[in-house]
């Protein structure tokens, strides 16, 4: 880890904390993880080619690079990015002064309590386009080579159809945010604009912090848009709406593009859909698990989102559904990611 500020939480407990819960995952042989890397690089430039001709979008930079990682170096990438959004606040709260043996002890077991959500995910995410990468990085894909597997063993999935379908998905989302110029700096403007009002009293932000825990754990009230959704306050939910309403347009069309070319491109894709449908929906302690980090409120983000896309592709086709990429007043609010047909009497139909 980074030696950035740990005025907010201890990154290094987190990490430790994380990699131990993620675990390793099932076992492979120094040959099927050579052969996994192999294969879904060739799948991730499949679905770059299959996805592009689909949508439209291009990359500005290089093609894209997968890097098939451990349950480990996922959640220790994670933090990192973590770390990067949060470094400003951090440094704010720095200088207010956060020390002494309280402090610590706060830190320690927010870093514990993140490490441990973090070390939950890591056991369950495929892939992932991490929007903080640096410049030179951010042709980069993640891939959780243990998880992968650990899915094609136990359901027989055909591992070259199930890595290019799992590639359709993330490549998208590479080429909605190297394909469209101003999308990135539109999402990172409105995070920065959430944790910009968050109250930097030391005191208070722990408050937030513990009452957020604590409320997640007892009836999973977190709403899926990750680690800013910690911060949340009622003077935020503007911001809250507007970030919301982007993550489902994303999540949305990139299971669109995915599931559009499944049918020529990955036979079994159905089966698959299924199959991961219902294990996202499986009951018991994982479950209330999951609806405390968020993974159902994300779940049904990319349900809406791809109801959204869809309905739009069907009334003013794919043309017509890129406007939402010509300027940041043509992006849907979230009544319009319920109602599709007002957007397209907004934009689309002008």
């Amino acid at each position: 880890m980074t030696s950035a500020p740990t005025a907010i939480l201890d990154w290094g407990t987190a990490n430790r904390v994380g990699g131990t819960l993620a675990g390793s995952g099932p076992a492979t042989g120094s040959a099927e993880r050579a052969r996994l890397r192999e294969e879904v690089a060739a799948a991730v430039t499949r679905a770059e080619s299959l996805v592009v001709e689909l949508t439209g979008l291009q990359p500005e930079g290089p093609s894209t690079r997968p890097w098939v990682m451990t349950r480990d170096e996922w959640v220790e990438r994670n933090l990192r990015s973590f770390e990067t959004v949060l470094r400003p606040l951090a440094r704010r709260l720095e200088q207010q002064g956060s020390s002494g043996a309280m402090a610590t002890v706060r830190r320690k077991t927010l870093g514990t309590q993140v490490g441990m959500l973090l070390g939950y995910v890591g056991r369950k995410v495929l892939g992932q386009y991490d929007l903080f990468l640096p410049p030179d990085d951010r042709d980069l894909l993640y891939f959780v080579g243990p998880n992968i597997v650990g899915i094609e063993r136990r359901f027989a999935f055909d591992p070259k159809e199930f890595r290019l379908w799992i590639s359709l998905h993330e490549v998208t989302h590479r080429l909605q945010f190297d394909g469209v110029p101003w999308l990135r700096g539109h999402v990172l403007g409105l995070i920065d604009e959430y944790l910009t009002s968050i109250d930097l009293d030391a005191r208070r932000l722990a408050e937030t912090l513990r009452r957020a825990v604590e409320e997640a754990k007892r009836r999973g009230r977190w709403r899926g848009v990750g680690f800013v959704s910690l911060f949340m306050t009622p003077e935020q939910r503007d911001t809250f709406h507007r970030m919301q309403a982007v993550m489902s347009l994303l999540e949305g069309h990139a299971n669109h593009a995915m599931h559009a070319l499944s049918p020529d491109h990955v036979p079994s894709a159905p089966r698959m859909r299924r199959v991961l449908q219902r294990r996202r929906q499986a009951q018991g302690p994982s479950r209330v698990l999951q609806r405390a980090i968020g993974f159902e409120a994300k779940a049904s983000q990319y349900d809406q989102g791809e109801r959204f896309v869809a309905a739009v592709v069907e009334a003013a086709g794919m043309e017509g559904f890129n406007r939402v990429w010509e300027r940041e007043s043509n992006l849907p609010t979230l009544e319009e990611i319920r109602h599709p047909a007002a957007w397209v009497q907004r934009v689309a139909a002008r």
